[in-house]
């Protein structure tokens, strides 16, 4: 997951919503949201390489997604990332438990962002810091820095999703997530990758022969604990694969 724009705000009749696209190559083998036979309280894509997840819920309101931290230097990973979102979301362990163990094994995977949370909190934890931090009300966006990094696309998806959260609705959020607009060269942020490859990266909706947007998913959780998913597949240039649509 490369992008996820959400808003918190607990004691609202719909506490939690997200908008977030999943940018990675199109070659890597992956399935759409759906409930996971093994864990049928799991309702999450699925990384087929790797065995993970980058964003779902589960059982007693269970949220969890991730981001990678771009870092061309770091060195290469032990484990796959996808698998810290795919055992908070199968496993019982409570949020303090779970990220006391994520924090104490984070250096075995490469860079990333960490959302995990529950009906009545909902935390972040950046690999790069040393202890997570429980999330006050508020309109976040999160990309491959740390949280609310100002880059164009989390600015600008962070002020569409303002714009909606009067009535928000499915295909409102995966509107606000199909912007393909590239930012300027003069607001593109220096991560170590080039500058074409800073543009390519730049949009909120990534679209290429080779890499880009592979899910839109949009997340909205009501005060009575049911969940709205709706999850777009996406395929090289941007081409609609099909669409998920699921309420638990």
């Amino acid at each position: 997951m490369c992008l996820i724009v959400f808003a918190w705000r607990p004691g609202h009749a719909q506490p939690l919503i997200v908008a977030a696209n999943r940018d990675e190559f199109y070659a890597r083998p992956s399935l759409p949201l759906a409930q996971w036979p093994h864990a049928p309280h799991v309702y999450a894509g699925r990384d087929l390489e790797a065995g993970g997840t980058w964003l779902g819920v589960g059982a007693n309101g269970r949220f969890a997604a991730l981001t990678n931290i771009r870092d061309p230097l770091q060195p290469p990973a032990l484990k796959s990332r996808g698998e810290l979102v795919a055992q908070f979301l199968s496993g019982d362990m409570s949020i303090d438990d779970y990220l006391t163990d994520v924090v104490g094994r984070s250096s075995e995977y490469a860079g990333f962002n960490l959302l995990i949370g529950h009906t009545n909190e909902l935390w972040h934890f950046n690999a790069r810091e040393t202890e997570a931090v429980m999330l006050q009300p508020g309109i976040y966006g999160l990309s491959n820095a740390g949280l609310d990094t100002p880059w164009p696309k989390v600015l600008k998806a962070k002020a569409a999703l303002s714009e909606v959260l009067g009535d928000p609705q499915p295909q409102a959020l995966l509107a606000l997530l199909s912007d393909p607009q590239t930012a300027p060269l003069a607001e593109l942020p220096d991560t170590g990758v080039g500058q074409a490859t800073e543009t390519l990266l730049s949009s909120v909706f990534i679209q290429s022969p080779t890499y880009g947007t592979r899910a839109s998913t949009a997340l909205i959780v009501q005060a009575d604990g049911v969940r709205h998913m709706v999850e777009r597949s996406l395929g090289p240039y941007g081409g609609h694969l099909g669409e998920v649509e699921i309420r638990i």
